[in-house]
C-alpha cells in the first residue's frame, strides 16, 4: 500500500478525517519544531507553542488548494506566526536580552555517544548564536535550506518571493554566517 502524499492527507483533513490529521502531525511535528526552535533563537516553549498554533491553523483551514505543495504552505504558516509573535516590542526586547537560552537538541542518531551529544550541543549553540545575529530575511532562508532541506523553489513558495531573491538571500546569508562563525584573524603568528 502506497503512503498518501501530504496534499492527499490535507484534503482528507478538510473533510474531517482525524486519521489523516494524525498522519500529517506525525510526519511534520518534529521537523517543524526544529525549524521554529532555530528560528526563535532556542526558546523551546515558544517553539512548541508555535507548532501547536500552526497545526491548529492547518486543522481550521478550509481553503487549502490541493495543487499547492503542502510543505511550503505549512512552513509559510509557521514562519508568519513566528513573525507575528515578534512584532510586539516587549517580546522583541525579551528575546534580544537572551532570556531564551534553554537548549533543545533533536538528534536523529540515537546511537551517539555522550561526547558526541556534548560536541553537537556546543556546535549547535555557536551556530544558533551566529544565526541569531543575521537579519530575519537571511536566517529564514538558511534554516529552510540547510536544516529543513527545502529546495530553492520550495523556499520561494514558502516565503512568497522570487527564486532569484532566494538565491541572493542564501548567498548573502551564507557569507554573513561564515563571517560570524569564522572571524577574519589579523596579525596571527
Amino acid at each position: 500500500m502506497q503512503e498518501k502524499s501530504d496534499e492527499q492527507l490535507m484534503i482528507a483533513v478538510m473533510t474531517g478525517d482525524q486519521v489523516a490529521l494524525a498522519a500529517l502531525v506525525t510526519r511534520h511535528h518534529a521537523p517543524l519544531l526544529g525549524y521554529l526552535y532555530r528560528l526563535v533563537g532556542g526558546d523551546r516553549q515558544l517553539s512548541e507553542d508555535l507548532v501547536q498554533e500552526t497545526l491548529l491553523h492547518v486543522l481550521r483551514q478550509h481553503t487549502y488548494q490541493a495543487a499547492r505543495p503542502f510543505k511550503p504552505w505549512l512552513y509559510a504558516i509557521a514562519t508568519n506566526l513566528a513573525r507575528d509573535y515578534f512584532k510586539s516590542a516587549a517580546v522583541r526586547q525579551r528575546w534580544q536580552s537572551g532570556d531564551s537560552e534553554e537548549a533543545l537538541l533533536y538528534l536523529y542518531d540515537s546511537e551517539s555517544s555522550p561526547e558526541e551529544h556534548v560536541l553537537a550541543a556546543e556546535q549547535g549553540s555557536e551556530v544558533r548564536a551566529a544565526l541569531a545575529q543575521l537579519r530575519e530575511e537571511y536566517r529564514v532562508v538558511l534554516l529552510l535550506r540547510f536544516y529543513q532541506g527545502f529546495s530553492l523553489q520550495e523556499i520561494a513558495e514558502t516565503l512568497h518571493i522570487p527564486l532569484g531573491t532566494v538565491k541572493s538571500r542564501l548567498s548573502v546569508g551564507v557569507h554573513r554566517l561564515r563571517n560570524v562563525l569564522v572571524p577574519v584573524q589579523k596579525g596571527v603568528d
